[in-house]
């Protein structure tokens, strides 16, 4: 149980405890724009739970300025934390308002994790982030050279109910 008085900090403090982080969580997420501060500062937190759910809270209540926070997050070192961050700088049903990244700022590293990511479910938020930012259309088209050379195009597949798998190098 969570004391009633609990400060932002305190409760972002608790993501990080497996038992109490529910809780912790759907308080901040209720407290709304007024627990943002908190959040963004924990993002920097030494534990690597703690900086996952700041970036779905971020997700659920983004505002303008945690955008260059969320963007700084895809080099983060834990696989869990950069999924969280490209889902929060992705989706687009669970924010609260239209606050979205600008195309130049994120483009760059969703290609980068994309191509080079070691992690197969980080490359599948970076295929739904790059989707969202250029169009189905364009990866379709992605062809020849980069990060989509020879590779099967799975955001031909988020228009038909989803993607299954990251991307895989085509059969010969």
């Amino acid at each position: 149980m969570l004391p009633p008085t609990a400060t932002d900090d305190d409760l972002v403090r608790v993501l990080g405890n497996a038992p109490r982080a529910t809780a912790a969580y759907f308080t901040l997420l209720g407290r709304g724009m007024t627990a943002v501060p908190a959040i963004r500062q924990r993002l920097r937190d030494a534990d690597a739970g703690v900086r996952e759910q700041c970036c779905r809270l971020l997700d659920q209540l983004l505002v303008e300025d945690a955008l260059d926070d969320l963007v700084a997050m895809l080099d983060e070192e834990n696989a869990r934390v950069r999924v969280a961050a490209l889902h929060a700088l992705s989706c687009g049903r669970c924010k609260q308002d239209s606050c979205r990244p600008a195309k130049g700022s994120v483009l760059p590293p969703a290609i980068r994790l994309l191509a080079q990511d070691p992690d197969p479910h980080v490359q599948a938020m970076a295929v739904e982030l790059v989707g969202r930012l250029v169009g189905a259309s364009q990866c379709r088209r992605g062809g020849g050279t980069g990060p989509f050379a020879g590779r099967r195009r799975v955001a031909d597949r988020t228009e038909e109910g989803g993607l299954v798998r990251p991307w895989r190098d085509d059969p010969p």
